[in-house]
């Protein structure tokens, strides 16, 4: 699943392409948007913002119409060269402002494959591929979805991370429950995925599996304070995987110790995989 770092670096390429401007081709390729008309109820919208609010992304337009993003396991943005065999279900400025509509919003010729959708401009596309959550709201929706407003500080956000609230609400949760399952709710804090919650708990040498009646605070912040300028760094240049010490590398010496093998097992209701050393994280 793509993590907040992804997500972040998706906002920079995506609002580079698009802040500020009106987007010259707008697409909706899967079937499951035939009916929804979004090239005409955004033409002649301008982006306003991109921003990611911990695994979710937003693209605000002009006119109080959101777009939320969220990628879950499967999907992906990119910003790629525009093909010129094909213009996309494209909607020209003044036909959405005068109720006009187009007929060939389906699935362009020669689009890229798994888009769901295209925002293009010059000679680039902002694409969207395979996102199973992808819709149009208006912005007092945004404003109310608790899937957005309840989560918790994000860790990869420019504002100051808010330590006391993520141990409030850390300390609120099940104290059985294994600080690496609990590194996973975006209640507590929004951005760390699976790769990060592995990474973090190695390098501040925490077993991920002890409960949190047994992690103090001290602990729990060391996790978060070593990931916060790892995550910032990656969400910049989009290069998370030079930062991975454990993650996937199962059965290699620990490159701290190397008195064990990395070590692996599904954790928590979703058995999602955690990687670490179980000679050295204590």
């Amino acid at each position: 699943m793509p993590e907040g770092d992804t997500i972040h670096h998706a906002a920079l390429v995506v609002g580079g392409l698009l802040t500020g401007h009106v987007p010259e081709r707008i697409a909706t390729p899967h079937p499951r948007f035939a009916r929804e008309r979004w090239p005409e109820r955004l033409a002649g919208r301008a982006v306003e913002a991109v921003e990611a609010r911990g695994k979710h992304l937003l693209l605000r337009f002009e006119g109080d119409l959101v777009i939320h993003s969220h990628l879950r396991m499967t999907g992906s943005w990119r910003v790629i060269a525009h093909e010129d065999g094909w213009s996309g279900a494209t909607a020209r400025p003044d036909e959405r402002r005068h109720g006009g509509e187009r007929r060939d919003a389906g699935r362009p010729s020669g689009a890229p494959r798994g888009a769901w959708l295209v925002l293009g401009r010059g000679e680039r596309d902002a694409v969207q591929l395979r996102g199973p959550v992808l819709e149009l709201l208006t912005a007092a929706r945004v404003r109310s979805d608790p899937r957005l407003h309840e989560l918790g500080p994000d860790l990869v956000a420019d504002a100051p991370f808010d330590e006391a609230l993520f141990l409030r609400r850390l300390r609120a949760d099940d104290p059985t429950r294994g600080l690496g399952d609990a590194l996973l709710d975006q209640r507590l804090v929004a951005g760390i995925g699976n790769f990060w919650k592995s990474e973090g708990c190695f390098r501040a040498g925490v077993d991920p599996w002890r409960p949190l009646r047994e992690v103090s605070d001290d602990e729990v912040l060391a996790v978060v304070r070593t990931l916060r300028p790892l995550m910032r760094r990656s969400a910049a240049d989009g290069r998370q995987d030079r930062f991975r010490s454990v993650y996937g590398l199962v059965g290699r010496p620990c490159p701290r110790c190397g008195r064990a093998a990395i070590a692996s097992r599904g954790q928590g209701d979703d058995a999602r995989t955690t990687y670490w050393c179980p000679a050295c994280q204590v």
